[in-house]
């Protein structure tokens, strides 16, 4: 099981700051703790080459990134205060997510970005604590540097929030497979449309969450709807009952078997997966740590 995480995963944030920085620092401290990882487990990631991250942003808005030039409604929309080591920590975000599809390509299995997930990223623009979209530079590299290895790729996106920057920039790339399942009323306000999306309605607790994901995964992998030799699996945990800006109502019990029905069918099936952590905004930094340990301890456990 390869991990990434690099040391600026962990970005000072200022005081009051809404989103939950620390759990980086956190989560890989568990993982080693318990016996779930070991140090061998992990690698620390490199930024990409510019070249590789212009396979899916637009120049002038990498270049505006990089060099603190974001407008300010562009800064708000992020979510972010800009600083050189934010737009540092965003490139070794891609170079995470690339690497851990670099490991699973050569090896099979599952690796894990401690971080990553920023579906709100679009090509141009940042959103929502998302200014670089990692999966789908990492897709993107895929298909231009290994497209006789991987022919179709599957995301399937179950952070609470739509996946609206990912499933813009695949619009017309047949090739990336865009499956969201998400809140209808939650953030963004203005959805865009994946090549699957499942709304549902606030409050929704285990039980039906959990029927809804075991009847589509099956059309996912099978032919139905797609047929991947290749998965990046978004496994954000607010869509626990905790979470501050979630609105569903799983259990972390609930949230633990969604990663294992997710990950045990593409196990079965010999999939590569790319897993990345996406969101989570409980008031208890420990119930989003342990949310998102789970989904390691679900990893190990099939691929050990």
């Amino acid at each position: 099981m390869d991990i990434a995480f690099a040391p600026n995963y962990v970005l000072p944030l200022p005081p009051g700051h809404r989103f939950p920085m620390l759990k980086y620092e956190l989560l890989p401290e568990q993982l080693l703790h318990e016996g779930t990882a070991t140090a061998s487990d992990f690698f620390v990631p490199t930024p990409p080459p510019l070249a590789d991250v212009l396979l899916t942003h637009e120049a002038d808005y990498l270049h505006r990134l990089l060099h603190g030039q974001l407008t300010r409604p562009e800064e708000r929309a992020s979510g972010f205060p800009w600083s050189a080591a934010m737009a540092a920590r965003e490139m070794t975000l891609l170079g995470g997510t690339i690497g851990c599809a670099q490991r699973v390509l050569a090896g099979g299995g599952v690796a894990l970005n401690i971080a990553g997930g920023t579906h709100h990223a679009f090509a141009n623009r940042p959103e929502g604590f998302c200014l670089l979209n990692d999966q789908a530079v990492a897709a993107n590299w895929l298909l231009t540097h290994e497209p006789a290895r991987v022919r179709q790729m599957l995301i399937i996106d179950l952070d609470v929030h739509q996946g609206n920057g990912t499933a813009a920039i695949f619009r017309h790339e047949p090739r990336v497979f865009t499956f969201s399942m998400h809140g209808a009323r939650n953030f963004p306000g203005r959805k865009e449309v994946s090549d699957l999306d499942l709304a549902l309605h606030d409050g929704l607790g285990d039980t039906e969450y959990l029927a809804q994901l075991a009847d589509v995964l099956p059309r996912l992998l099978d032919g139905d709807l797609c047929r991947p030799d290749f998965v990046f699996y978004l496994s954000g945990v607010d869509v626990l009952a905790t979470d501050k800006l979630g609105h569903l109502a799983l259990s972390r019990a609930g949230c633990r078997r969604r990663d294992e029905l997710v990950l045990t069918a593409c196990h079965r099936r010999g999939l590569p997966v790319v897993i990345c952590m996406g969101g989570g905004y409980s008031e208890k930094i420990a119930d989003i740590v342990e949310a998102h340990a789970n989904t390691y301890r679900v990893a190990a456990s099939l691929w050990d």
